[in-house]
């Protein structure tokens, strides 16, 4: 009995020995703090409009003769300014600047670029380059310009018109179509009738429109060369001083509106009259037409 009774007291004191060290060696557990109320960011305000982007408002003969696609990668390449164009001959594209709708224009209308800085749109203008323009017509030259006339272009419409000729027009107030006006004037016609077609269309479009009614139509020479190939239709009037389209760059006025890109302007008007912008319109066009379309004369 007595040996029974201390072997349980025995077995208490090792049971309570080794819950206490259980007890000791239990972690503690890490009390939860209460969630911290955060402040919820706030939304960037934003931007201004980056440097990295500019909308130039242009004729179509820069665009459908292909230089602007030449140029415009390697002008972003060397800058990091993207470009937007928005090709719709010049009488739109100097509106374009009046409503404030573009940073930067090409254009080719010298009186009426001049006019347009003149009037405040415009902070200032430069000539960039120059082609010429040409009389195209259907390849066997009905009315034998090309032989009677090669270089003179009033007396060519002159014929055209005592004819009732097919003539296709730009008709959008372009700066070829400004030309063309001018040049009727000058040949003291109003063209009307069935024979003029006054299109409403950009160089590329006119002279498919020619070639379809094998007519003629006045085109820059760039645009034209460009699309040779695919057309049945001639150069019958050329080298008449009267011919001659000379293109110039203007930034917009930036108090016009907060979302003038300026410094984006100034920076595409200086690498287009620059050395290397100069040389590379010179480039454009030898290597496939073996000329250049375009001629730089920036001062």
């Amino acid at each position: 009995m007595k040996k029974t009774l201390v072997s349980i007291l025995a077995l208490l004191l090792i049971l309570s020995t080794l819950i206490g060290c259980t007890s000791k060696n239990e972690t503690p557990e890490t009390p939860v703090e209460p969630p911290v109320n955060e402040t919820p960011e706030e939304t960037p305000e934003e931007p201004a409009k980056a440097k990295g982007s500019i909308i130039l408002s242009t004729t179509t003969s820069t665009q459908d003769s292909g230089l602007l696609d030449f140029l415009l990668p390697i002008f972003t390449e060397d800058t990091g300014i993207d470009v937007k164009t928005v090709a719709v001959g010049t009488g739109k594209a100097l509106q374009m600047g009046r409503d404030g709708e573009a940073d930067v224009l090409l254009v080719h209308a010298k009186a009426d670029e001049l006019k347009f800085v003149e009037e405040g749109h415009g902070t200032e203008r430069h000539d960039v380059m120059y082609n010429d323009f040409i009389l195209v017509g259907p390849k066997d030259d009905p009315l034998e310009l090309k032989v009677n006339f090669p270089n003179d272009i009033v007396e060519g419409l002159k014929a055209i018109s005592a004819h009732g000729a097919t003539f296709v027009s730009r008709g959008d107030d372009s700066g070829t179509h400004k030309k063309e006006l001018e040049l009727w004037k000058t040949a003291d016609i109003e063209p009307e009738g069935e024979w003029y077609l006054s299109s409403g269309a950009g160089m590329g479009d006119v002279l498919k429109i020619a070639n379809e009614k094998q007519g003629y139509a006045i085109a820059d020479r760039g645009t034209y060369l460009s699309m040779r190939d695919n057309l049945d239709l001639d150069i019958v009037i050329e080298g008449d001083d009267n011919l001659f389209n000379q293109y110039g760059v203007i930034p917009v006025d930036p108090d016009k509106n907060d979302n003038i890109n300026n410094e984006g302007a100034i920076e595409f008007m200086n690498w287009m009259i620059s050395e290397k912008g100069q040389a590379l319109i010179e480039e454009f066009g030898v290597e496939e037409y073996g000329q250049p379309l375009f001629i730089p004369n920036a001062e």
